[in-house]
Order: structure tokens, then C-alpha cells, then sequence
């Protein structure tokens, strides 16, 4: 029943790409089941696979005694040395077995163990590889709606886009291609289960290494995303060569880089900024394209209180807060931004309760007596501020 297997291993192990050692392990184990379910689990007995011969070898071990008090498991030594002449009291002796003289139901038994080890070693194989592949992009078809949930298949398995992580503008039908974000592998009772998603920060950082050569060299840097899936995104780089400008290599020639992602991300607006380990500016470059006065830090608190122009006021916050919202996501800091004309009537209520302690505005400021806040920078200088077309790179629909 199971002579001259090597052909058909071989063509298992290609066709599933599962590992030989893995489908001979199964081969073994059927045998074994089907053997011990036809003697009723009564004897020892052992399979081992025969590479040479093509064929699973079955064997039954039984031990040597003077009187045989179990028959299944035990044998005399007049009869044992019939098979072995220098076998003793007490070894083990190994009996081969013909394997392939099983009942057609001891068969199926076989090919039922086999089939599940083969399922088995699939799923082993599917989470493995999709576990070490956490953080990157795949394309796949979309195949059915469950739940709001989409099924997508991706070749060797099928993927989950909840519904949470979709866009909300964003519809598909079955067929459609979609490419999404590898971010969680499980595995559940019924296999592996690969979490995809189209709102991670991670889509917009992977896609952007898949666009631009220098980042996926690492000569550019990806420091931090912050991202409103649908709507906009900041992202924020750093180079490690003097030579290559982050944003500038980002943006592309012509915009032609970042148009790639935008489209990818169905005209969702991206923000590239310059990265710098000093906070104060770094939320200056965040908060772009507003312009920035002054920023007060509080290193203990991890928050920002940054004065704007009168007039930049509403651009700094932005529609329904989103920029401020994203800059503060960017940075990881808190971020409460004040007009001029605020910022000078807290100063003014300040100065009236400070009045008579012979301290100059100027000097109040240096020591960082306002609200226990340091002064960390003035208001950037236009040669040091990033340039709006391409530090504040910002792709219109």
C-alpha cells in the first residue's frame, strides 16, 4: 500500500512547499496509527521510513524472557534465538512487519493522519513566513465581505481588512485589487490569521520606502508618521549623508515620488518635514506651513506652548484642529498654541502680579519665569525655517 513513496514525497514537498523531513514524519505516524487501531494498540511497534527502498518499514518490538507471560509483548528465548542467535535475556528485539498489509479501513485511517499533517505543516509554513513579513506591504484580490470585514487573498493564504482598518472613503468590490499593511499574525483554531491594514502610520512609511531608493538604502531615515487616514499625513525624515536632502529626495523629481504615494493613498495629503532632535524646532517644522514666534518647553510635562502671529492662528490649528492635532502626534509632545495678542494679556496679567520684583521683561523671559516654562527658541529665521515648497510639501488634490 505505501511501497515507492519517494515520487510521490517529492511531488507533495513541490506542489505544498512543505519540508520533506516534515511529510516523511507524517508518512511514519499514519503507518504507526493505522498499525496500532488494527492490533488494538496490543504491541510496541515502530515505523521508520526507508529513503532507499521508497517505503515505510514497520516494526515490533518485543522483549526476551525465559516464560512468556504476555504474548504480544514478549517472546522466549528458544524462539528468539531462532531470529537472532546472540540476542539474551532481557534485549529488545525488533520484528519487521509487512506495512502494507493493512485493512482498507487501517488505510483510510493512514490517509486521514497524512492529509492532517499535511494541513498542519501548510499552516505551520503560512504563519512563519507572514509573521517575518509584519510591517510590509502585499497585494492582493478582494474575494468576499464578512461582517463589513473584507477577505482578501494573497496567493498562499487569505488576509482580514477589518473594518476599522479601511479608509472610509474607500470602497471596494470583489475583484478589486487592494494593497495594504501587514500588522498582526496570529494563530487561531482554524490556522493562521494575517491582520492587513490600509490606517496604519506604517502605510504611508512603507510605501514611501518602496518609492524612494535612499530610504530603502538607509541614507534617509524615516524618524516618525502621524497620519488621519483618508485625509492627511505628516511624516517626518532625517539623512545621514550631508549630501542628500531628506525632503528633497522624498518629494522627487517634479513630485513625481510622493504624487506615487498620494495615489496609492487615494489623494490623501502629505507633509514632509525635516527632522531635528531639538523639540522646539522640530514642532516649528511640524506645525508648517503656519509660522512660528516663539516656543516655551516643558521638559518635565513632555508639553509645548508656542505663540503664532495673530494672523497664523487658524492655519496653525487647522481645519477642525488637524494640524495641531497631527503635530502633536509627529512630535509625541503636547501642544497648546496661543495667538500674539493672547500670549501678551497672559503676559500683562503675569507682569501686574510680578509687579515690584525689579525684573525686566527681557529678564523674565531669560530666567523662564513664565509658568515655569523654559524658553527655548525665538522665532526662526526665514534661512533657517523650511522652505514652504519643500519642507512643507503638500500635494493638492
Amino acid at each position: 500500500m505505501l511501497a515507492n513513496l519517494n515520487h510521490i514525497i517529492d511531488q507533495v514537498v513541490k506542489e505544498k512547499g512543505i519540508d520533506r523531513v516534515i511529510l516523511v514524519e507524517a508518512l511514519e505516524s499514519a503507518v504507526l496509527s493505522a498499525a496500532n487501531k488494527k492490533y488494538r494498540n496490543t504491541r510496541e511497534l515502530e515505523a521508520h521510513y526507508n529513503d532507499e527502498l521508497g517505503e515505510v518499514e514497520l516494526f515490533e518490538f518485543v522483549t526476551v524472557v525465559d516464560e512468556v507471560l504476555d504474548s504480544y509483548k514478549e517472546i522466549d528465548l528458544a524462539e528468539a534465538h531462532e531470529i537472532d542467535p546472540e540476542v539474551e535475556v532481557g534485549d529488545s528485539l525488533g520484528m519487521k512487519l509487512d506495512a502494507g498489509n493493512f485493512s482498507r479501513i487501517a488505510a483510510q485511517t493512514a490517509k486521514q493522519v497524512i492529509i492532517q499533517k499535511v494541513r498542519e505543516a501548510e499552516r505551520d509554513g503560512i504563519y512563519n513566513e507572514f509573521r517575518d513579513r509584519i510591517g510590509e506591504m502585499v497585494n492582493g484580490i478582494v474575494r468576499r465581505y464578512e461582517r463589513g470585514d473584507l477577505v482578501i487573498d494573497l496567493g498562499r493564504a487569505e488576509a482580514l481588512l477589518p473594518q476599522k482598518e479601511q479608509v472610509p472613503r474607500e470602497n471596494y468590490r470583489q475583484g478589486d485589487r487592494v494593497r495594504a499593511y501587514i500588522s498582526d499574525v496570529r494563530m487561531a483554531t482554524k490556522g493562521p490569521q494575517i491582520i492587513i491594514s490600509r490606517t496604519h502610520p506604517g502605510v504611508v512609511a512603507a510605501l514611501f520606502k518602496s518609492e524612494v531608493p535612499e530610504i530603502a538604502e538607509g541614507i534617509v531615515e524615516i524618524k516618525a508618521v502621524a497620519r488621519e487616514p483618508g485625509s492627511r499625513a505628516k511624516i517626518a525624515v532625517v539623512s545621514h549623508d550631508p549630501d542628500v536632502d531628506p525632503v528633497g529626495a522624498c518629494v522627487g523629481m517634479r513630485g513625481a515620488r510622493v504624487q506615487n504615494v498620494v495615489s496609492e493613498l487615494r489623494g490623501e495629503k502629505i507633509d514632509i518635514i525635516p527632522w531635528t532632535p531639538d523639540i522646539a524646532r522640530f514642532s516649528c517644522f511640524a506645525l508648517a506651513p503656519a509660522e512660528v514666534n516663539r516656543v516655551y518647553v516643558d521638559n518635565d510635562e513632555q508639553s509645548l506652548e508656542i505663540i503664532v502671529p495673530d494672523d497664523q492662528l487658524s492655519l496653525a490649528i487647522g481645519k477642525k484642529g488637524q494640524n495641531v492635532r497631527l503635530a502633536a502626534k509627529l512630535t509625541g509632545w503636547k501642544i497648546d498654541i496661543k495667538s500674539e495678542t493672547r500670549a501678551a494679556e497672559a503676559q500683562a496679567e503675569l507682569d501686574g502680579n510680578d509687579e515690584g520684583d525689579g525684573l525686566a521683561e527681557d529678564e523674565e523671559l531669560v530666567d523662564g519665569s513664565i509658568d515655569g516654562n523654559e524658553l527655548v527658541a525665538d522665532k526662526i529665521s526665514d534661512n533657517e525655517a523650511p522652505d514652504a515648497g519643500v519642507a512643507d510639501e503638500e500635494v493638492k488634490d
